[in-house]
């Protein structure tokens, strides 16, 4: 799943390798159908402390770095990363059984031998027993 990235104002530049960004959205109002600018305030990471008031600036999600912080700073022409898919393991294979093995199986197993079918019994009818 790619990860979401975002365009907003840097609002606040105060803390050290963090920004506050604020990303704009226009929404539909349902009853008047007007549009209505709703924004948030999301703190990202920026590791070179690059970033100054007033930056626009993208920001993509990512793991969380603290408790508030869950979404770092594209730096200009940076490429967002893609999430790593785990690699498959491949099915343990069970080691081969030696031919001495299988033959001491199949001497163990007696092979099971037919049932002798018994003939079935006339069936007898009351006009037979007078």
């Amino acid at each position: 799943m790619p990860r979401r990235i975002l365009e907003g104002t840097v609002v606040s530049d105060k803390q050290d390798k963090t920004v506050v960004v604020r990303v704009v959205r226009r929404v539909k109002d349902k009853l008047y159908g007007k549009f209505i600018m709703k924004s948030a305030k999301f703190s990202a990471h920026d590791e070179n402390n690059t970033c100054k008031e007033g930056d626009v600036i993208r920001i993509e999600e990512c793991r969380p770095i603290s408790k508030n912080k869950s979404w770092r700073v594209l730096l200009e022409g940076e490429k967002p990363t893609e999430k790593k898919e785990p690699a498959k393991k491949a099915a343990a294979k069970k080691p081969a059984a030696k031919k001495e093995d299988k033959k001491a199986d199949e001497k163990k197993v007696a092979p099971k031998k037919a049932a002798a079918k018994k003939p079935a019994a006339k069936k007898t009818t009351k006009k037979d027993d007078k």
